[in-house]
């Protein structure tokens, strides 16, 4: 099942438990608006090239709409779509005052060069800049973006608007972006993690963890997982896996990986077959990297008591059956990975106040939210009897549900 029926099956569940009107409930499922564009850009060599570049603006009715932008080659409409919905659901959870938005240019980033990067960046932003703003449309980096192309894209929207530093999140720090954004999305989760635990009256320490995917998200979970005690014993990514029953040391295989650019050929743990990760023995599983990635053909063998979603999607529908009847907890990803745009949401706040926080505030304000997310999620799951991804889904469908009443959607 792709990510948009998955989420358009979350939704609909979600609308029957909470109950909601049928008109309500297909109006809340309809973009707001969907936008595509032609990038023409000269490439180094002279010749011409075309990219399409998308962004789908999914609701408003809570404040304006947020979401990243992607440079992938499989960036299609209906991808994009769900992802715009999802973004409005997650910025619910997290109660902050948000809408869903999401986009993309389908190019292959590692084909391009740093200055065709730009110029393609440039161009977008040249083609969307009416549609996007500082109260309309938010974008931040995504998929084969980063500080740099939101630069970019802060740069060439300026020359329309005048100097707007609150246009993109996840900018370099020199032009306004935010202490604690880089290791937002892994902090959110480990806060996360805490909450859940808490519930079953365990802590980080006493658990063990198997992280799958160490880039940003992943090596900051592992990170901040390891300072508090927490056992990871098993890691994985594009360049290979390690396992290690005592645990991994994780400051020396960030080492490494720095060094060497692999996870591979690391003393401190012996290799393992990367698909093994997600059925390894631990307390806790953190998908950190791709979607779909838990499927009924491995759901089954799963060990972890626990899983974490910290990716987009990583469980699908199938998966999520199995995994129930099986007892294990999943705290879904609209409220696992929500630190990445709660965090993006207090550099919106810094740069529209121009007073920028120390790292301290940011990071006690994201605790703060996520913790408070939790509670309010399991208040969902009590009302309705239902598990945690139903109990993100109703929260975050019932909130834009009665703004988009409220402020009389008929109209």
């Amino acid at each position: 099942m792709n990510a948009l029926a998955a989420t358009n099956r979350n939704f609909r569940h979600a609308a029957r438990l909470l109950g909601l009107d049928s008109k309500l409930e297909k109006s809340l499922l309809i973009p707001f608006r969907e936008i595509k564009v032609e990038c023409t850009i000269p490439r180094d060599d002279g010749t011409l090239a075309s990219y399409i570049g998308f962004r789908v603006q999914h609701d408003n009715s809570r404040g304006p709409m947020k979401g990243g932008i992607r440079y992938h080659p499989e960036v299609d409409p209906d991808e994009v779509n769900a992802l715009a919905q999802l973004m409005t659901w997650k910025t619910a959870v997290a109660d902050i005052p948000y809408g869903g938005a999401k986009g993309g240019i389908g190019c292959t980033p590692k084909d391009l060069s740093l200055s065709e990067l730009e110029r393609l960046t440039r161009v977008f932003t040249q083609k969307m800049h009416d549609v996007i703003g500082v109260n309309t449309d938010i974008p931040a980096p995504d998929m084969g973006t980063n500080a740099q192309t939101m630069a970019w894209m802060l740069d060439e929207y300026s020359k329309f608007h005048g100097h707007s530093p609150a246009i993109v999140t996840g900018k370099p720090i020199d032009l306004g972006g935010s202490l604690g954004r880089e290791a937002a999305t892994g902090r959110g989760a480990v806060f996360a993690t805490e909450a859940l635990l808490a519930e079953y009256g365990k802590s980080i320490k006493d658990m063990t963890f198997a992280i799958q995917g160490f880039g940003n998200v992943g090596s900051w979970a592992a990170r901040l997982i390891h300072s508090m005690g927490g056992k990871i014993v098993a890691v994985s990514d594009v360049t290979g896996a390690v396992k290690n029953p005592n645990g991994i040391d994780i400051p020396t295989l960030l080492k490494h990986k720095e060094t060497t650019g692999s996870l591979s050929n690391f003393n401190g743990g012996d290799s393992m077959n990367a698909d093994e990760l997600l059925v390894h023995e631990c307390d806790v599983l953190i998908p950190c990297a791709l979607g779909g990635v838990l499927n009924r053909e491995n759901a089954g063998e799963v060990k972890a008591k626990f899983i974490i979603e910290a990716a987009n999607h990583p469980t699908d529908p199938e998966a999520d059956e199995i995994l129930s009847k099986k007892g294990v907890i999943i705290l879904p990803d609209i409220y696992a990975n929500s630190g990445g745009v709660t965090v993006s949401y207090f550099e919106w706040v810094q740069n529209t106040q121009v007073f920028m926080w120390d790292e301290e505030k940011v990071n006690g304000e994201l605790k703060k939210y996520m913790t408070r997310a939790f509670h309010n999620l399991k208040g969902m799951c009590k009302t309705h009897e239902c598990n945690l991804r139903m109990g993100a889904f109703t929260l975050g469908v019932n909130r834009v549900a009665r703004s988009t009443l409220l402020r009389g959607w008929e109209a």
